[in-house]
């Protein structure tokens, strides 16, 4: 903290390579100090034994401590006496000359978490179950590690929290006339999908992790709601198929008074026009079919 300023700077911790050598070149020096040992023992034996108790064993036993196996995508934080002091993410059978260093394995592949059915408002106040698949893998295993507690926890918790977040923002569905263009959580599933992992990875980029996908995969009125909204939706669709039917009515209606007029098969007054449109716009915009009578007379 600074006295004049009173800000306080904030230190992160991040990966740092940590240089090792081959396991198998360690494995040959710590095999030279075993025979190193036996020969000041045959050498010496009246000290020898006193040196080898004293120094050399206690050296070649704490060095059984260097080694390390890093398998694929996996990698390893090193601590010294609790300091930080850098990562091991080579592959393979590795060896260290500080024998002290305490070493925290953690797994760098792509893992998925799926949370659970979140009940949430929308942003018309309807709610809604959501749920989501978040697609992550930790890139940085000292951020991982040391930034915050249990890093697959942090994961669960910060996604459910974007979701709810998210899901405030949008209703479930365009219902009203004034939300055409809108985004909607049930029609515009790629938009939310980007929106949702670009608000996961925010959260999580302090943690080291990586969000490669976040994407809806429940999604359902609440249980108390969902009678009501499932009648709105049929309502909604069957308003929308009537006016279809009446505009195109309409447009039949029009072209066949056009047709007869510009071919002058029958010359009609506004009565009859009016008399003809209200019958093809009963027979085209009745559910059921009707039947037709046939006039012999005059059209009087």
């Amino acid at each position: 903290m600074s006295g004049e300023t009173g800000t306080i700077t904030e230190v992160i911790t991040k990966d740092v390579n940590k240089p090792t050598l081959n396991g198998f070149l360690g494995l040959f020096l710590h095999t030279l100090l075993g025979i190193f040992i036996i020969v000041l023992f045959i050498a010496i034996p009246d000290f020898g034994w006193l040196l080898n108790i004293l120094i050399f064993g206690p050296i070649w036993t704490i060095y059984c401590n260097s080694y390390i196996v890093i398998h694929p995508n996996e990698g390893a934080a090193l601590l010294f006496f609790g300091k930080y002091s850098g990562t091991v993410k080579t592959e393979g059978f590795r060896f260290f000359l500080n024998p002290f260093y305490e070493k925290r394995k953690i797994s760098l592949r792509i893992r998925n978490f799926e949370s659970s059915q979140i009940k949430v408002n929308d942003v018309n106040a309807n709610p809604i179950l959501i749920g989501a698949i978040v697609v992550w893998r930790v890139y940085d295993v000292a951020e991982a590690l040391f930034e915050v507690d249990h890093f697959e926890e942090y994961v669960q918790i910060q996604s459910e929290a974007a979701l709810r977040a998210m899901a405030t923002k949008y209703p479930y569905d365009i219902i009203e006339e004034k939300d055409k263009g809108g985004i909607a959580l049930s029609s515009h599933q790629e938009v939310v999908a980007k929106e949702l992992q670009a608000s996961v990875e925010a959260r999580l980029e302090r943690a080291g992790i990586e969000v490669l996908e976040a994407r809806i995969s429940h999604l359902a009125y609440s249980q108390e709601i969902a009678q009501a909204m499932l009648r709105r939706q049929q309502a909604s669709a069957v308003v929308a198929a009537r006016r279809e039917i009446v505009d195109g009515a309409v447009g039949m209606v029009e072209l066949a008074l056009d047709q007869l007029s510009n071919k002058n098969i029958i010359e009609l007054d506004e009565e009859k026009k009016a008399t003809m449109v209200s019958n093809l716009l009963v027979v085209l915009c009745s559910e059921t079919d009707t039947t037709p009578v046939v006039n012999t007379g005059s059209l009087n």
